[in-house]
Formats: C-alpha cells, sequence, structure tokens
C-alpha cells in the first residue's frame, strides 16, 4: 500500500470467521486512510464495544458512528436480537452520512445470521461497497478462506482488499493468495502482541512505507 485513493473510500471489513483480528485490522485501516468507523451490529460486550476499541486503539478524536443495533448478548446477531424480542431490519441500515472515508466493521463472518433470512452478506450487497477481507492462520482458514471468496464472486461484490492478519507458512499463503483476482490488493498485518495506540499508529507507517 504505497498510494491513497483522493476520491472517498468506503470500506467493509469482513473475516472468513469469528475472532480472526477484524477490529484491530480495522482500526489500522482507520489510522491508514484516516476513516471514519461504523459497526452496524454490535452483539455483547456493551461495556467495551468494538466502537470504544477503536477510539481506544486509534485515538478520541476518531469519528465512530452509532450502531444501527445494539444487543447485550454475546451471539449471532438474530439470536442477540431474538433474546430482545427484536428482528434486525435490512431496511434499518443507512450509511452514516459523512465526508471521510469509512471503514464499515461485519459481526463474524459472511454468513452470519442477522435475521433467519438474511446474513451478513445480504448487508454487504444492500450497502453496495467493496469488501476487505480479514483472513488469520489456522487450521482450516484455506477453505473457509477460499469459500468467502466464492461467496463474493457469487454476488458479485468486489473483494477489494485481502487482509493478511498475522504470519502465515509460505504454502497457506500462496494457495490463498492465487485464488484472488489480480485486481485484489493484498495488506499484509503483522501480529500484533500488545494493542496499543503506539503500536497500531507504528504498524500503520509500516504500510506507508510500502
Amino acid at each position: 500500500m504505497n498510494t491513497k485513493d483522493k476520491k472517498q473510500k468506503k470500506l467493509f471489513v469482513t473475516g472468513i470467521g469469528t475472532e480472526v483480528g477484524k477490529t484491530v485490522c480495522s482500526a489500522v485501516l482507520i489510522k491508514y486512510f484516516n476513516a471514519d468507523y461504523w459497526k452496524p451490529v454490535q452483539s455483547g460486550d456493551l461495556d467495551f464495544s468494538d466502537s470504544m476499541k477503536i477510539k481506544n486503539w486509534v485515538g478520541e478524536n476518531t469519528i465512530c458512528h452509532p450502531e444501527t443495533y445494539r444487543f447485550q448478548l454475546a451471539a449471532s446477531p438474530h439470536q442477540s436480537a431474538k433474546e430482545e424480542g427484536v428482528i434486525i431490519d435490512l431496511n434499518e441500515f443507512k450509511i452514516p452520512e459523512t465526508q471521510n472515508n469509512l471503514i464499515i466493521e461485519g459481526a463474524g463472518g459472511l454468513m452470519v445470521p442477522l435475521n433467519d433470512k438474511e446474513y451478513i452478506i445480504d448487508l454487504i450487497e444492500k450497502l453496495n461497497i467493496p469488501v476487505g477481507l480479514v483472513v488469520r492462520n489456522y487450521l482450516g482458514c484455506i477453505n473457509h478462506t477460499l469459500l468467502s471468496i466464492i461467496a463474493l464472486n457469487q454476488r458479485k461484490i468486489k473483494l477489494q482488499y485481502l487482509i493478511l492478519n498475522g504470519n502465515f507458512p509460505s504454502d497457506t499463503k500462496r494457495i490463498i493468495c492465487k485464488n484472488i483476482q489480480l485486481e485484489t490488493k493484498i495488506i499484509r498485518i503483522p501480529d500484533i502482541e500488545n494493542i496499543t495506540k503506539e503500536n497500531i499508529e507504528n504498524i500503520t507507517k509500516q504500510l506507508e512505507n510500502r
């Protein structure tokens, strides 16, 4: 990543599963692109939500737009919503109005259900913006990554960035990278042992110098 697009950038950050580092990667991207942040659905951790983590890791001046839905239960959004007698309505999601770049972070992976019929991938399709897919190395990550790429291709959703979060065996990285389209850019984010504002800033500087 050695150039910044001068026109407004909107990117939906999703992952190949849960706990792959979407929020950390979002923090790096927010810092790099000087972007706002929006988490459409927050399930659980309301005392230390992803928006609160972003402010902690990027800076208090970071603009975090309000979540459309916030639920107490740390579970799949459709289950969290049901616990509170709510049905998530895709029509309620509106991209925040801003002149700044915008990083949107989903919940879990593409096929995480929002209700009994619609999934995160349906929300991405409705918002009609490109995707940054976060991948982390674990046994099964190749399968999960390729299935996610296939799902995006079937919906004709642009995979703008493949985000490799952490260290990867060369054989794993080779198989994953050969299955993306030529226009998809690869971002490599090293492991961060302690997630701090300083470490996020250092990682961002590494991206800027590539």
